[in-house]
């Protein structure tokens, strides 16, 4: 069941929002050669609890039973996608990752993606980095009231594989509010006319990850990193929105000022 947001919780999301937008900043700021993913997911959690929010992807129950989710953030650096977990592996230059972060604030939920590189990097990482980027701001743009969710996922996938790059098939977006993961899901993929209507007071975190190579994916051994299954590059971008009257608005989009 998709429930609708008031206005109310709204502006309690966008604050959620506002603040995971200005945690991956800091986090994007900090990047650099020699970093450890650990380091930075340090540096999340801290600023989290400095703002009374929980960051919700810590002891995240695994989806088959496993081990929860150990970190604050998600680290998924080259040819993985997401889930990856922070650790001790310093970033190297010419790599890039991902990071993903959310938080619950006031019973709320925020959650948003970035993919960043490291010092310097190769154009063609540079490239997708960009497209990944621009295909979730395309999605974004057919958030509006009597399109079919499918609009979005179409207009995703469209830009993506314009550009020569494949779009992951088996993890998608989804709605959110107070609980991080809600219905529906939001493909990065699809045909246009299809899944529901949306309509004013949907939330939802749009987030596709396009890769150089193949859209087949694998779990490694720790149970939650999803990697390439040819080893290529991966880039992954995330916002959490609201759809509006007006249009989209992007909830996890930094304000000027904030």
């Amino acid at each position: 069941m998709i429930r609708l947001k008031s206005e109310d919780e709204i502006v309690k999301m966008r604050a959620a929002g506002q603040l995971v937008a200005r945690v991956l900043q800091i986090l994007k700021r900090r990047i650099k050669p020699g970093i450890t993913t650990k380091a930075l997911n340090a540096i999340a959690e801290s600023e989290a609890r400095k703002h009374n929010a929980i960051p919700v992807f810590k002891n995240y129950p695994h989806p088959h039973g496993g081990k929860p989710f150990s970190g604050a953030i998600c680290t998924s650096v080259n040819d993985e996608v997401v889930h990856g977990i922070p650790c001790s592996n310093q970033l190297k230059e010419g790599d890039i990752i991902s990071i993903d972060f959310g938080v619950i604030l006031n019973g709320y939920a925020g959650d948003a993606a970035i993919t960043v590189p490291v010092g310097k990097v190769d154009p063609e990482l540079l490239r997708l980095i960009r497209v990944t980027e621009e295909a979730l701001l395309k999605g974004i743009a057919e958030a509006k009231v009597g399109n079919r969710l499918g609009k979005i996922s179409r207009a995703l996938q469209e830009h993506a594989e314009t550009h020569g790059y494949s779009v992951v098939r088996d993890f998608v977006g989804h709605g959110i509010g107070q609980e991080m993961h809600e219905y529906p899901p939001v493909p990065n993929f699809g045909r246009p006319d299809r899944g529901p209507v949306l309509k004013a007071g949907m939330t939802l975190a749009i987030e596709p990850m396009l890769n150089i190579g193949t859209f087949d994916v694998y779990t490694k051994i720790d149970e939650w990193t999803v990697a390439t299954k040819d080893g290529t590059a991966s880039a992954h971008f995330e916002h959490t929105i609201a759809i509006r009257e007006t249009g989209p608005e992007i909830l996890t989009m930094l304000e000027p000022g904030r």
